[in-house]
């Protein structure tokens, strides 16, 4: 018997494969020859019928069963389409036959018709995997649609790990799913982690998709709610000096007046600079810490020795008893 197709090497999968597996193999093959995702590819058109053909027929517990008997009466040594095996032929509409019921597999002339008669095309060529339509957006021409097995569609969920920058900012971007696809989404600004973004009919056979967002952590900002925290390093001499720095924002740098004599550990605010959140901006908390200098020129050296023989602050005054 011509043109037999071993359905298990078509999606990829062993004999003992769970039905999970098999609609896992289905789901990501008609995704990669989808006509959609090769116009013109010819090759590609008859790999996605084969695929869509192998899934109807595993996907179906009886319709696998048959096709596993037939497969182990094929491989017999000697087999021709010639052969009469004492059993009666079977009809999958109206015979009621068990799919563990011997078939007369002799009756069928190729490995099409008996593959016709199982997915119920002998007479219905309506419901081949091919048919020649109008094209609607073409007058007057033909286009190709294909039937393939038609999945419920479900929600799925998927998580999308974004920097603080871009959480802030929001706007569109391309994003890569687990699964290959490549999205472009429209994130809004403000982004938080636990907040879940829909994208409609992205999800399984059109269901909608949701992305779970993490904002992924900064090394110098830490969010608080709205409230944006970070330690802002200063030279000793800025510290006993104050005057105005530049300090980073989420909205770029941005100048703060440094109170004279400021101490390691307290805390300055600027307004209105945290994350926009329920409406309304927080603020950003700048803690100061006051670094010392390992390594200074030997004219720092002379200076800092100068100041200390003519300091007159005593940090330590208070510890004498």
């Amino acid at each position: 018997m011509q043109n037999f197709r071993n359905y298990y090497q078509i999606l990829g999968i062993t004999k003992d494969a769970t039905p999970e597996e098999v609609k896992k193999a289905y789901r990501r093959l008609a995704r990669q020859y989808h006509p959609d995702m090769n116009p013109g590819d010819a090759s590609a058109e008859e790999k996605f019928k084969d695929v869509g053909e192998a899934y109807e027929i595993l996907a179906d517990t009886g319709k696998r069963a048959q096709y596993d008997q037939f497969s182990r009466f094929w491989k017999q040594t000697g087999f021709q389409a010639s052969a009469t095996p004492k059993a009666k032929a079977w009809n999958t509409r109206t015979s009621g036959r068990s799919a563990s019921d011997e078939v007369d597999f002799s009756q069928f002339r190729d490995f099409n018709s008996f593959v016709d008669q199982l997915l119920n095309r002998r007479e219905e060529e309506a419901a081949a995997q091919r048919t020649a339509v109008r094209d609607p957006y073409r007058p007057g021409t033909t286009k190709t649609s294909y039937t393939v097995p038609r999945e419920t569609p479900r929600n799925a969920e998927a998580r999308l790990t974004v920097p603080l920058e871009k959480a802030f900012v929001g706007g569109r971007e391309r994003i890569r799913l687990e699964d290959g696809r490549s999205l472009e989404v429209n994130m809004p600004a403000g982004m938080v982690s636990g907040q879940k973004i829909r994208l409609k009919g992205q999800g399984v056979a059109g269901g909608d998709l949701y992305l779970k967002i993490d904002v992924a952590p900064h090394p110098f900002y830490k969010l608080d709610g709205a409230d944006l925290f970070c330690e802002l390093p200063l030279t000793p001499s800025e510290a006993v000096l104050g005057g105005a720095i530049e300090v980073p924002t989420l909205d770029g740098l941005v100048k703060m007046m440094i109170p004279v004599g400021v101490r390691a550990g307290q805390k300055l605010r600027l307004a209105g600079k945290g994350y926009p959140l329920d409406s309304r901006r927080g603020d950003q908390i700048v803690e100061i810490m006051i670094v010392a200098p390992k390594e200074i020129s030997p004219e720092e050296r002379d200076l800092y020795e100068k100041i200390r023989q003519i300091e007159t602050f005593s940090p330590r005054a208070t510890l004498i008893p």
